[in-house]
């Protein structure tokens, strides 16, 4: 079983030092955030598979 992702947290203001790092604190946070999207969506997709076949039954 895959590992549930925590929902990333939005970096807060000041963490970001405005310098142009690369990667920043946001290039992070925003793929944090698409890989917890997609396993969300990956799930309720399951759980609609589930749903659906004890329906069927």
């Amino acid at each position: 079983m895959t590992k549930l992702l925590e929902k990333p947290s939005q970096p807060a203001d000041d963490d970001c030092c405005g310098g142009g790092c690369s990667p920043c604190v946001w290039d992070y946070f925003y793929e944090n955030r698409k890989a917890w999207k997609d396993q969300q969506a990956q799930l309720a997709q399951q759980a609609e598979t589930v749903i659906n076949n004890e329906e069927n039954k």
